[in-house]
């Protein structure tokens, strides 16, 4: 079974970047994006449309590739995610840009000129965004994140904090 792609409307936007995050290939609809619009691109791309409106939820028939998620939370949101596709939140972790879904690519030794020389005593990896020319590293925020996308994988549902 190939591995899912997701589009997740406006209203879904932090669940979206959490998904990429782990390393899910996932769109993020922009904002005012109009409906049938959105299931155009799902269709099109392949995707499952994740949403919490109801009215959108109506233009599930056909291909049936529209997910109405009830929860409010993030947390909850993963949580029922998670239970519909068995989402493995360690999956590939921080190998796609969270601004704009790419896959991140391994930093050059030019590129690597970006990273605080505080960060490269902690980490001996960085990555490169080509779309967004952003060169990531492993600093606390990573750690952080890496925590509560262990807590989801473990269906703790919490973000980890400071």
């Amino acid at each position: 079974m190939s591995e899912p792609r997701f589009l997740c409307d406006e209203m879904l936007q932090r669940l979206g970047r959490w998904l990429r995050a782990a390393g899910y290939d996932t769109a993020i609809a922009t904002p005012g994006s109009e409906d049938h619009a959105l299931v155009a691109r799902a269709r099109a791309e392949k995707r499952w449309l994740v949403t919490r409106d109801r009215h959108l939820a109506r233009f599930r028939n056909g291909d049936g590739r529209i997910v109405l998620l009830d929860a409010n939370e993030t947390t909850e949101l993963a949580a029922e995610l998670s239970a519909r596709f068995r989402i493995d939140w360690l999956h590939r972790p921080f190998t796609r840009c969270l601004d704009c879904n790419t896959p991140l690519l391994p930093a050059t030794p030019e590129q690597w000129k970006q990273v605080p020389e505080s960060a490269l005593a902690l980490s001996t990896d960085a990555r490169y965004c080509p779309t967004c020319d952003k060169v990531f590293w492993q600093g606390s925020h990573v750690r952080r994140m890496r925590h509560t996308l262990e807590n989801f994988m473990h269906g703790v549902w919490e973000i980890a904090s400071d």
